[in-house]
């Protein structure tokens, strides 16, 4: 239980971690008065941060008061760990993509701890905190409704404020119909492929205790 309480503690500190570094990301935005700094709430990133703040404060009360934590929160823990964690890599990306073509892309350090420090921690955090559920399969093509939902209000929105969050994702900026289904594929499968490991490790980790 003692090493519960730890944890507990490391997942209100990293609640309140995402929290000050949205509000510093919201304002750094703003700052540059852009379209974009304007439209904060629309970046996934930043909706599923919102997410994993309200997960760990839950999860964070759940281990000082449970020897471990119920199914539900880790279905909830592991589709939220699925969002983020894409969304780092998608951000990694395209950070890589700007450099290659001589684009600059300022990446302050909110933005480096919502999109690379708090992914890895969390999913360190995934493989280690004692008190884990096992969670099912379904929860690999679930993790898919989020960002497909958001995906969807995005290019209905898209068009009526003349923004887009990513730039895979403006009809301006690719060559077509086909590199944009192309993208949308990888992207969907990155999730699929980040969701399918954090449900291994949680079967893994759950098979290990039962022989122990």
């Amino acid at each position: 239980m003692r090493a519960r309480a730890v944890f507990g503690v490391l997942r209100l500190a990293a609640a309140a971690a995402c929290v000050v570094a949205l509000v510093h990301r919201l304002f750094w935005g703003l700052s540059s008065r852009t379209i974009a700094g304007e439209n904060f709430f629309a970046y996934l990133t930043v909706q599923s941060n919102c997410a994993l703040v309200v997960v760990l404060v839950i999860g964070g009360a759940l281990a000082f008061l449970r020897a471990t934590d119920p199914r539900w929160f880790s279905v909830c823990l592991a589709l939220v760990l699925t969002w983020t964690i894409t969304a780092g890599l998608a951000f990694a990306l395209i950070v890589w993509q700007a450099g290659i073509r001589g684009i600059r892309v300022d990446v302050p350090w909110s933005d480096q701890l919502l999109h690379f420090w708090l992914p890895a921690c969390t999913a360190l955090a995934w493989a280690l905190t004692p008190g884990h559920r096992e969670v099912p399969w379904w929860v690999v093509p679930a993790s898919l409704a989020f960002p497909l939902a958001w995906g969807a209000v995005t290019l209905w929105r898209g068009p009526l404020v003349g923004w887009y969050p990513y730039y895979f994702l403006d009809p301006r900026q690719v060559s077509g119909p086909p590199e944009f289904l192309l993208t949308s594929a990888v992207a969907l499968a990155i999730f699929a492929l980040v969701a399918t490991a954090i449900v291994l490790i949680s079967r893994t980790r759950r098979g290990r205790t039962d022989a122990a």
